[in-house]
């Protein structure tokens, strides 16, 4: 985010490569014109123009312990030992997947940019570790500089709410390998937690109570299927009102829905209550990513009755004529965060989690077994 180049820089904080533009002939008089970068398609002026257009949303996103600002060679950020016995660093890495061909169709740039920040983020405090930075990287066809800066200004918004810092990245131009509207994204996080405080299957014990959190929607995963039986050949437009919605919001815009960051109030929780594992609900859906977290003489009932799905994972599956197995692997069901809690803090767990404006209930327990997850009981119908 902080330079153009047409090639990432080996410290992904914004290097510049290949700053020389290749020249064609001397630029003497009845000569050939000396050649530029602009003409190859790369505009180091239009990458510093978005640059400038972001810096005070990602200054807004800087805790103490950042240092310096945008525009060196790395990010900078000063881990305070003092708050650690025995501090272990966790890192992850991810992107937002085909959600951006919808952003580029519908022309929203400023939602993806949380999208990216939630992969993140709740994949790193699944562990337990408390998110401290971020930086991201964007390649497109085109820099666009309103454009790059509403992305930006979406992943400075992420940060906020997770409570990281943005300390940079990368905008890499890509003519002739990118379509000028068609850019990509993803980003690498670090936090860090005590080790004797990390969380993992090891600690999850039988009897302990499967704890949901709603999701936004369907987050970033699924989003080649969805776009496959809603939109492809023509079936639905994206500028349509879907009464199967129950919104006023057209398809593209539910589509759109940010997901939803729970980095804050999973950390709050681990503070407050006995948690012994997070199952971050993305690619694989429920079962592929709750087995996760269990060890293998034990399984997690989740019963379906205990909510509802959104209308638009009925959608989905309605109008792709998709068997409910396919459904619950592929999507989030409704769950994007489950927490493994101690049977005796559930009460205390919900009741935080309320307070703090997320929707959670309890679904099911952890039995004995083999490893499993065994979805059981029927959705509830409106």
């Amino acid at each position: 985010m902080t330079h153009v180049t047409e090639r990432p820089s080996p410290s992904g904080a914004g290097s510049s490569a290949d700053r020389q533009p290749w020249t064609a002939g001397s630029n003497s008089v009845g000569r050939k014109r000396t050649a530029t970068y602009a003409d190859a398609g790369v505009s180091i002026h239009a990458g510093d123009l978005a640059v400038e257009l972001l810096k005070s949303k990602v200054q807004r996103t800087h805790r103490p312990e950042v240092i310096g600002g945008l525009g060196g060679f790395s990010g900078l950020f000063r881990l305070d030992t003092t708050k650690y016995k025995r501090p272990v660093l966790a890192s992850s890495t991810d992107g937002v997947g085909t959600k951006l061909v919808i952003a580029q169709q519908m022309e929203i740039h400023d939602t993806v940019g949380i999208d990216l920040v939630a992969m993140v983020v709740d994949d790193l405090v699944a562990c337990g570790a408390e998110p401290l930075f971020l930086l991201d990287y964007i390649a497109c066809g085109e820099v666009v500089p309103d454009r790059i800066a509403e992305i930006g200004a979406g992943i400075a918004d992420g940060c906020r709410t997770a409570g990281c810092a943005l300390l940079g990245g990368e905008t890499a131009e890509h003519p002739g390998v990118m379509k000028p509207y068609e850019y990509d994204l993803s980003a690498n996080g670090v936090g860090v937690v005590e080790e004797d405080q990390i969380l993992s299957r090891e600690r999850v014990e039988l009897g302990d109570v499967v704890i949901a959190m709603r999701s936004s929607g369907l987050h970033s995963n699924g989003y080649s299927l969805v776009r496959h039986v809603l939109i492809g050949q023509g079936r639905l437009r994206l500028e349509s009102v879907m009464e199967d919605l129950g919104t006023q919001h057209t398809l593209g815009e539910e589509l759109l829905t940010p997901t939803k960051i729970y980095a804050q109030d999973c950390l709050n929780l681990i503070a407050e209550c006995e948690v012994h594992a997070f199952a971050h609900v993305t690619g694989g859906g429920i079962p592929g990513n709750l087995n996760r977290v269990l060890q293998g003489n034990m399984d997690a009932i989740v019963d379906r009755s205990t909510w509802r799905p959104q209308p638009i994972f009925d959608l989905v599956q309605r109008k792709g004529r998709i068997d409910t197995p396919e459904m619950e692997s592929t999507f989030n069901m409704g769950v994007g965060m489950f927490a493994i809690v101690a049977s005796q803090d559930s009460d205390r767990a919900l009741a935080l989690l309320t307070a703090r404006g997320v929707d959670a209930w309890v679904t099911g327990e952890v039995i004995e077994g083999s490893g499993d997850v065994r979805m059981v009981g029927s959705h509830t119908r409106g």
